[in-house]
């Protein structure tokens, strides 16, 4: 297998905006699980219903299980979900001020039905209150239903932006319409041929990890600032000038940047990007060091990572930088004992 960043030429393609995968034509996956949990507990908890037997309201999500993902082939987005999920709900009558509680039960969300056919159970907890059940049976089921077709809305458009790219020469097409449309009568011979690639607005992410070291934070800041050690843990050739301004290489090019702030043994703020990147492009990459005694935290932050590079960047982090550090961290141990 070859290295990161590494492998036949006839492999990459560079007719996007991004510069790989032209409009994700070839299937592109990302996962959502994770993005939807969030989501779903958004748009429900908290989700108020009330009518003239009392007032309720979804107080939890007190349970979620599944899967969701999002999929792009020849220019087509697919979607996948499939969501067990359990609310627990509160409310008060009105006539009474009696309170009562419940759960409603959602067994089967997935692309397979439409939201209006998906099951919802709602169920109260023993004793009287029954009034507040009919109202969460009828109210709250709709309401229930309006919140989920709220998270299916933002799974396909919030979710999926920037899965979807516009290739180089549709970014020229726009900017020669609205040049057009200003009545500029430019020829598009003299447009600047950086505007094919470079400013491209694109949607970005950020990307956040913790990792526990068995080392302090001296030892482990040094192995980000020290470039012997560098290219020990990535088995390339690096340039690393440790300084404010100073240049960072990594990987025979495939990772550059520089160093924009160093405070010894405690963080690292780094100008960073891969090469497969849309020219000039830069993520602002935060290391922060945590001393545990004998153990460190490194917290990461990378923001302004484009979208359609999200899974590669973190698998870059996780891969080619933390699982070689701690395999040059174990053989530092092994040559001391």
């Amino acid at each position: 297998m070859a290295k990161w960043g590494q492998g036949d030429p006839r492999w990459i393609v560079e007719e996007r905006a991004d510069a790989t995968n032209v409009n994700n034509w070839h299937w592109t996956e990302r996962d959502a699980t994770s993005w939807s949990k969030s989501k779903l507990k958004e748009v429900l908890v908290g989700l108020v219903v009330e009518g003239e037997a009392g007032r309720c309201q979804i107080s939890d999500l007190k349970h979620v299980e599944g899967e969701a993902s999002c999929n792009s082939r020849k220019g087509k987005l697919i979607v996948f979900y499939e969501w067990n999920l359990r609310l627990s709900w509160k409310g008060t009558v009105k006539e009474s001020g009696e309170k009562h509680k419940g759960s409603v039960e959602i067994p089967n969300l997935s692309e397979e039905n439409e939201v209006d056919d998906t099951e919802i159970n709602i169920s109260k907890k023993k004793g009287e209150g029954d009034v507040l059940k009919d109202l969460m049976r009828t109210e709250g089921t709709t309401k229930v239903r309006e919140a989920l077709r709220g998270y299916l809305k933002a799974l396909k458009t919030e979710f999926t932006l920037g899965m979807i790219l516009p290739t180089k020469a549709a970014v020229g097409q726009k900017v020669a319409a609205e040049r057009k449309l200003s009545g500029n009568t430019m020829q598009d011979s003299v447009l600047p041929q950086s505007l094919d690639i470079v400013g491209v607005k694109i949607p970005t992410v950020k990307i956040l990890m913790r990792e526990i070291f068995n080392s302090s934070a001296d030892e482990l800041y040094s192995i980000f600032t020290t470039k012997e050690l560098v290219q020990k843990f990535s088995k390339c050739p690096a340039v690393i000038e440790a300084e404010k301004g100073g240049k960072l290489q990594m990987f025979d090019g495939c990772v550059s940047g520089e160093y924009a702030e160093l405070v010894p043994s405690q963080r690292i703020i780094l100008k960073w990007r891969c090469r497969s990147w849309p020219d000039e492009h830069y993520a602002t990459v935060a290391l922060n060091f945590k001393d545990m005694a004998a153990q460190t935290e490194l917290q990461l932050e990378c923001k302004g990572v484009p979208v359609s590079n999200e899974d590669s960047t973190r698998q870059c982090w996780k891969k080619q930088y933390f699982e070689e550090i701690r395999i040059l961290l174990q053989q530092s141990k092994d040559d001391m004992e």
